[in-house]
């Protein structure tokens, strides 16, 4: 074969590649960066945790390029359907209210519930095994703002005062001031908080956990905008996947002692 021949059938072959690269999916996804240990800004700036992460090998197993940024809580379903990202890794509770808006993927997780007290706040379990409500009653109970746990605190102990918060670090911190009497939250987020500083003593959880059921809630999602078919299949095929080879609990074991996927 002639030298020129040659050079223009590896031309050839670099075009084929510069497509192949061109065509490769690109994703940006959002994450929260203030709900540890799920996602959360590590000391150099940058966004660590199991969503990230579990997000990074959603990536992979998509075969996507993907950059992964910090959204705040109360605008990351405006953003998504406004288009600043297309997916939503964050720990989100697929609701129906929620539903009604943007697609979910299958659960990825489930998340446990419970509330932590002040000792001196005296709260008490009920014959039921759960906090008793009557002793909520002139209570603080911090929560974060447009989640499930607001509304139920709202719905279920109406004597307590509920205190909403941009993020749960923000009301852990005036927990730690006693400027509230409980947290309402993730429990993984209340031990690896809360109940894991240096005021961790004066804490307890009080009664039982909740699962999700409790708040109509399928599990933890992967949000992606309406119609986007084709997009939700392939992240549902991915979490499958992840759970089939391995990866999934290489992620989950990193953070959890226990497999968080649930039934």
């Amino acid at each position: 074969m002639k030298p020129l021949k040659l050079v223009a059938l590896a031309l050839a072959f670099a075009a084929l590649a510069g497509i192949a690269h061109a065509e490769k999916k690109k994703l940006i996804i959002a994450t929260e960066g203030a709900y540890p240990p799920y996602n959360f800004v590590a000391a150099d700036g940058s966004l660590q945790g199991f969503d990230v992460d579990f997000a990074k090998a959603l990536c992979s197993k998509l075969d996507a390029d993907c950059d992964i940024i910090k959204q705040d809580w109360d605008g990351m379903i405006p953003g998504l359907i406004a288009k600043k990202y297309d997916v939503i890794v964050a720990s989100m509770g697929i609701l129906p209210e929620r539903e009604e808006k943007i697609d979910f993927s299958i659960p990825y997780y489930q998340s446990p519930t419970g509330l932590v007290a002040s000792k001196a706040a005296a709260i008490k379990t009920g014959a039921d095994g759960f906090v008793d409500p009557e002793s909520l009653a002139g209570k603080k109970i911090g929560v974060q703002r447009a989640t499930a746990y607001e509304t139920f605190a709202k719905e279920k102990w109406p004597k307590a005062e509920v205190v909403v918060y941009d993020s749960s670090e923000s009301a852990d911190l005036d927990m730690t001031a006693g400027r509230i009497d409980a947290r309402f939250d993730d429990f993984i987020v209340l031990q690896t908080g809360i109940l894991s500083g240096d005021s961790k003593d004066d804490f307890e959880r009080i009664g039982n956990i909740w699962g999700e059921k409790a708040f109509g809630s399928k599990g933890e999602g992967i949000g992606v905008r309406k119609g986007e078919k084709d997009l939700l299949e392939a992240i549902n095929k991915a979490i499958l996947d992840m759970r089939a080879d391995g990866t999934y609990k290489q992620i989950n074991d990193k953070y959890f002692d226990f497999d968080i996927y649930g039934g």
